[in-house]
């Protein structure tokens, strides 16, 4: 029987911590708080998912609402598989960031078995000196398997709002018996990709440009493009044959990133 999974997360800033205002969420979903310096401002919660994957018909609508000066991580418990469907599945995310707040969110890579047909959105709305650090990684499909690119359909929409003002649109999508992923200005012999946003008001992005280029440049079989946004922010775009490589690129980019603030920046100005 297929899923309508509904999760809604609020954070609210108190006495200098982010804490959790109200959540909610129903099968397969578990919150879990899973901060570990009680005294830390930021507050870092795994979304944990009872199911082995999404399934043929399932429906996630998940949304999160980052209150003014709180600062959130969102992390997932593992892989997310798309298991074989004949009708399709798919997810709905929204974002609000609100004044001063940040929200970091590198879920665990997508796996799509053979034929699966899956489509997500994702709708971030910014404000005033809000920073969002975003990224996905797309793999080809269960590799050991042989089920390289057998599946029949991939779509993710990511929508980002500054003051209602739609300033980034990403649409990716795969249908590997339609189209040619190996061709020029495809995926050009790769088979997985992974994508990082970063977007904050507060910080030098050319200098953050360089930082990551210096980490970026030794990594090995990957192929990588650091670019900045019509925004004050910057895009990576990454691929390589590892979804596991790729992940672990993702965070220590991130890092990467937060290091760079923490030293540049008084501690008063810093937005993570």
């Amino acid at each position: 029987m297929p899923l309508i999974a509904k999760v809604h997360i609020a954070t609210r800033f108190r006495n200098g911590k982010t804490i959790l205002q109200s959540s909610f969420c129903n099968q397969p979903y578990k919150l879990a708080d899973i901060t570990e310096d009680r005294k830390e401002q930021r507050l870092r919660l795994m979304m944990m998912c009872s199911s082995p994957g999404i399934l043929d018909g399932d429906d996630y609508d998940i949304v999160i609402d980052v209150n003014e000066q709180c600062e959130l991580e969102l992390q997932t418990q593992s892989f997310q598989r798309l298991f074989t469907m004949k009708k399709g599945a798919k997810q709905k995310m929204q974002v609000n960031i609100a004044a001063g707040g940040s929200l970091k969110f590198l879920p665990h890579p997508v796996v799509p078995h053979e034929g699966a047909i899956y489509a997500s959105s994702y709708s971030i709305y910014l404000h005033a000196n809000s920073s969002l650090l975003w990224g996905e990684v797309i793999s080809c499909g269960r590799k050991l398997n042989g089920e390289v690119f057998r599946f029949t359909s991939y779509q993710n929409t990511t929508s980002v709002y500054m003051a209602g003002k739609l300033v980034i649109k990403e649409n990716i999508l795969l249908q590997p018996a339609k189209m040619d992923l190996q061709a020029i200005g495809q995926l050009e012999g790769y088979t997985h990709q992974a994508t990082l946003l970063y977007i904050n008001d507060a910080v030098d992005i050319f200098s953050i440009m360089e930082a990551l280029h210096s980490y970026l440049l030794p990594q090995q079989d990957v192929a990588f493009g650091v670019s900045q946004l019509p925004v004050k922010g910057i895009i990576i775009r990454l691929m390589g044959y590892k979804a596991g490589q790729l992940h672990e690129i993702l965070l220590q980019a991130a890092t990467t990133i937060e290091n760079h603030n923490q030293q540049t920046l008084k501690p008063e100005e810093y937005v993570a």
